[in-house]
């Protein structure tokens, strides 16, 4: 079944398009570019890399052969070979009439690290997640949505996982993901040191999902410096593995807390590390709404930068306990103060951080993602069912 992806790349530029594995970059490349155009290079292919790592000046002699009607190259995990770079770089600047790269990896930060050729601003960036929930809504087969919100706060949205249809088939290849990817390719990329004390913290850091990062009690719990702690956290962030949340910043009466709050890129990743997979989501439930606040914030984020929204996130919470899930401003500077309820119809009492946001930034709106079938109004904050919120985006 196709999926049609809401993320759409440039045919007329130098691309680098990211995103951990597995989230479909290679079926969005061969769904865009013409087959009968385009020449493929997959570094994950033990020979392709040797041939290419031991002579990079082939990539040059390939193309100056290449058939008339190619007209992109593209070359898969680009950051096993970042001295390959150089040659395009090269292929770019003094080859007549030199074809589009399309060049992708599951991280940028063994580029950045390295100090590799990032080819000069020459190449436009993209980042892809897993499915969003615009992209599932809109596949059908056999008339029915393939989308289902319990499926996907279970096990996640990666193509491969969430197509599965088979349950128990579906759980296995999420914790393989976790085992294969998370604890090999992620520790082999960012030249971890001490590989006992990150698997630890991968651990930590899913039970530590959706909440303000306390930095040195973690590094307590797992025996390593705060400092060292950071440092996995940012491997996390640089491998688009997870992302923060930051606290929102403007100058306020109450004082604002200032640790970031941390979410993996995926329900079903956070939950696999978590060793949950086992676990039933069950609705009304802590964990079900937890899951759901997960899900519905990577939801926003990754739409609004699909549709290059330029919105702004974060979160509120003061010393007191008032807390607000979710602050979006936009460009316009028009403020949206979103409470996340995986309830039906959300109480009054349980929205009074909205109304403390309210205090100290009266122009917001006030906002309820909720589960509710439709929109109303519950004094002046206004009730949204989630999906409504994310397709107006």
């Amino acid at each position: 079944m196709s999926i049609f992806r809401t993320l759409k790349l440039s045919k007329n530029g130098h691309i680098f398009l990211f995103g951990p594995r597995q989230v479909g970059k290679s079926t969005l490349i061969k769904d865009s570019f013409p087959n009968t155009k385009t020449i493929f290079y997959n570094l994950l292919n033990f020979s392709e890399f040797s041939r290419l790592q031991n002579n990079p000046e082939l990539l040059i002699e390939d193309l100056r052969i290449r058939k008339p009607q190619i007209k992109y190259v593209v070359i898969d995990e680009i950051q096993k070979l970042p001295a390959l770079l150089d040659q395009v770089h090269h292929i770019i600047e003094d080859i007549e009439n030199p074809p589009f790269f399309i060049l992708t990896g599951s991280s940028a930060r063994k580029l950045k690290r390295g100090q590799a050729n990032l080819l000069g601003g020459r190449a436009l960036n993209f980042n892809l997640a897993p499915f969003t929930y615009e992209e599932l809504i809109n596949a059908q087969t056999e008339k029915k949505t393939v989308f289902s919100l319990k499926k996907a706060l279970e096990i996640g949205t990666l193509p491969n996982i969430y197509l599965e249809q088979d349950s128990l088939t579906a759980k296995q290849r999420l914790e393989s993901y976790v085992e294969v990817y998370l604890k090999e390719e992620i520790k082999e990329e960012a030249l971890v040191r001490n590989l006992g004390s990150f698997v630890e913290f991968l651990r930590f850091a899913a039970e530590e999902n959706s909440n303000p990062l306390n930095f040195s009690k973690i590094a307590s719990d797992i025996g390593v410096s705060a400092v060292t702690v950071k440092e996995y956290f940012s491997i996390l962030e640089d491998t688009l593995i997870a992302f923060f949340l930051r606290p929102y910043s403007r100058t306020v009466r109450k004082k604002i807390t200032k640790s970031p709050k941390f979410y993996f890129f995926d329900t079903g990743v956070k939950r696999a590390l978590a060793r949950e997979t086992s676990m039933e989501l069950i609705p009304k439930t802590k964990e079900f709404g937890k899951a759901f606040e997960h899900y519905f914030i990577r939801e926003l984020i990754n739409i609004s930068k699909y549709k290059d929204s330029n919105y702004d996130f974060s979160y509120y919470r003061t010393e007191s306990g008032a807390e607000v899930d979710l602050i979006v401003t936009t460009p316009k500077k028009d403020i949206y103060a979103i409470e996340i309820k995986s309830s039906i119809s959300p109480k009054a009492s349980e929205l009074k951080g909205l109304k403390s946001f309210q205090a100290v930034c009266p122009q917001a709106k006030l906002c309820c993602a909720s589960l509710s079938p439709k929109k109303y109004q519950l004094n002046d904050i206004t009730i949204y069912p989630w999906e409504e919120i994310l397709l107006l985006v």
